[in-house]
């Protein structure tokens, strides 16, 4: 070999040794990025976790609270229309039993009936 490509190849062994120096730095830059990310996902994740499972705890209170009071609330109200039919036919909504509701909605056919009783169950009150 002469001179000339001795030289040509150190020159170009130097810069595989530079860029693999190069190589080093950037794989051990990604190592310590990753480590920062593994730690920051480390100290996240069980907050957003305890923030989840909190959430979820109120919902079930409040889901709770919805349940009982539906249950203690019934509706004591009809439409108007419904009220006035059973007001003309001597029916009010304070003494509605099942025989004057019968008796009230004998004129009526078996379809209007089954309708007027269906709203009436809706409102609680039969």
């Amino acid at each position: 070999m002469n001179e000339e490509t001795m030289t040509d190849l150190t020159e170009t062994a130097e810069r595989l040794e530079a860029v693999a120096a190069s190589l080093e730095a950037a794989a051990a830059r990604l190592a310590e990025q990753h480590d920062i990310v593994g730690r920051m996902t480390a100290t996240v994740e069980p907050t957003r976790e305890a923030e989840l499972e909190r959430r979820l705890a109120e919902a079930e209170t409040k889901i709770a609270e919805l349940s009982a009071s539906a249950s203690q609330t019934t509706r004591k109200t009809l439409p108007a229309s419904m009220a006035t039919m059973l007001a003309k036919q001597g029916v009010t909504v304070e003494s509605m039993e099942a025989g004057a509701v019968d008796g009230a909605l004998a004129g009526l056919s078996i379809e209007q009936r089954i309708a007027v009783k269906a709203e009436l169950m809706r409102a609680g009150l039969l």
